[in-house]
C-alpha cells in the first residue's frame, strides 16, 4: 500500500531529530504505511535495528522486508513490555507520528471521516471493546458532555450531549449520517465542516483513549531511550501538543516541574530546536499536513 495508505508527514525533518546512530536501535511507535520506517531503514547500516508498532490490523498488509526490521501488532503503550521480550533495555531514537492514517479516513467502514456514511466504529483496533456506537449510545449526558468539551473543546457540548440523549431515546444512533441528522441543529452552513469534524475528534479520541495512551507511552519514554538519544513526535491537536511540549519541558502534565535542593529544575529530557512546522509547500501537496507539530527532545 505504501504512500496509498499514508502519506508521511514532515519525514525528513521528524528523522533528522532522530540524529541517527547506524548501528544504533530505534522505535517507530506508529508505524501505519511505513513511510517514516522506510526512511529510517534507509538510514541505518546492516547493525541497526528497527522495532515498529501499529496496532491497526491493516498496517500489517505494509511490513516490511528487512532484515533489521519487526513489526509488532500491538498499541505503542506497552512499549516497554515489548521491547524487553524482544531483549531490548535501550534505543538510540524513538518516532511518533499521532495522526490517524490517510488509510484509516479512506477507508469509509471504520467511520473515521465526515465524508462518508458508516456504522459508528472509529476504532483503531478491532481489538477494543469500547466503539464509537457505545459511547454516543451508552454514555450519560455528563459523559458525552465532558467528552466533546475536553476533546473536541465544543463550547456547546452540554447541548449537544442532552441532543444526543434525546434522539437515543426514541431510536439507537447507529450510524455516522445519524450521528450528523441529530446533531444537524449544531451545524451552521458555514461551519458544518469544521463543528462535525471537532464531534468526530471528540468521539474518536475517547472510542481509542488517546490522550492517556499519549501519556502512559511519554512516561516511558526516559526509561526506554539511553542518554544523548532522541525523541521525535508529531502532534495535529492541541491536547495532545500541550502533553508533549509540557512533558518535555517539565517531565509531567500537570504541575510544576521537580527542582533538586539547589532549586535546579530536574527533568528526563531537553527540548531541541523549537517547534517545527510543515512548509506551504508540503502542505499543499498534503492537505492533511495542515495541523502538523513536531517536537524535538534529547535525553539527558
Amino acid at each position: 500500500m505504501g504512500k496509498d495508505y499514508h502519506n508521511p508527514v514532515l519525514l525528513k525533518e521528524s528523522v533528522d531529530g532522530l540524529n541517527i546512530n547506524e548501528n544504533g536501535v530505534y522505535v517507530d511507535v506508529t508505524f501505519g504505511g511505513g513511510g517514516h520506517s522506510k526512511e529510517i531503514l534507509k538510514r541505518l547500516g546492516e547493525k541497526g535495528k528497527l522495532i515498529a508498532f501499529d496496532q491497526d490490523e491493516d498496517a500489517l498488509a505494509n511490513t516490511i522486508d528487512d532484515p533489521r526490521f519487526v513489526l509488532i501488532n500491538e498499541n505503542f503503550k506497552f512499549l516497554k513490555q515489548f521491547l524487553k521480550f524482544y531483549g531490548i533495555v535501550e534505543v538510540d531514537g524513538i518516532l511518533a507520528d499521532f495522526g490517524v492514517s490517510s488509510h484509516q479516513f479512506d477507508k469509509a467502514e471504520r467511520g473515521f471521516s465526515t465524508r462518508f456514511d458508516a456504522d459508528l466504529d472509529m476504532r483503531m483496533s478491532e481489538k477494543n471493546e469500547l466503539t464509537a456506537y457505545a459511547v454516543v449510545n451508552t454514555y450519560s449526558q455528563q459523559e458525552l458532555a465532558s467528552v466533546l468539551f475536553n476533546y473536541g473543546e465544543l463550547r456547546n457540548a452540554n447541548d449537544m450531549a442532552q441532543r444526543l440523549i434525546d434522539v437515543r431515546k426514541e431510536s439507537p444512533i447507529k450510524t455516522t449520517a445519524q450521528l450528523k441528522s441529530a446533531l444537524q441543529r449544531f451545524l451552521p452552513k458555514m461551519k458544518e465542516n469544521k463543528i462535525l469534524a471537532q464531534i468526530y475528534q471528540a468521539i474518536r479520541i475517547e472510542v481509542n483513549q488517546e490522550i492517556e495512551v499519549l501519556k502512559a507511552f511519554l512516561l516511558q519514554v526516559p526509561d526506554v531511550l539511553k542518554t544523548g538519544g532522541r525523541l521525535s513526535v508529531i502532534s495535529y491537536h492541541s491536547l495532545e501538543d500541550r502533553c508533549v511540549k509540557r512533558f518535555i519541558r517539565d517531565g509531567k502534565f500537570e504541575g510544576e516541574a521537580e527542582k533538586d535542593f539547589y532549586g535546579n529544575i530536574n527533568v528526563p529530557l531537553k527540548k531541541v530546536n523549537g517547534l517545527i512546522v510543515p512548509s506551504a509547500t508540503e502542505i499543499t501537496v498534503n492537505n492533511r499536513a495542515r495541523s502538523a507539530k513536531l517536537r524535538i527532545a534529547e535525553r539527558l
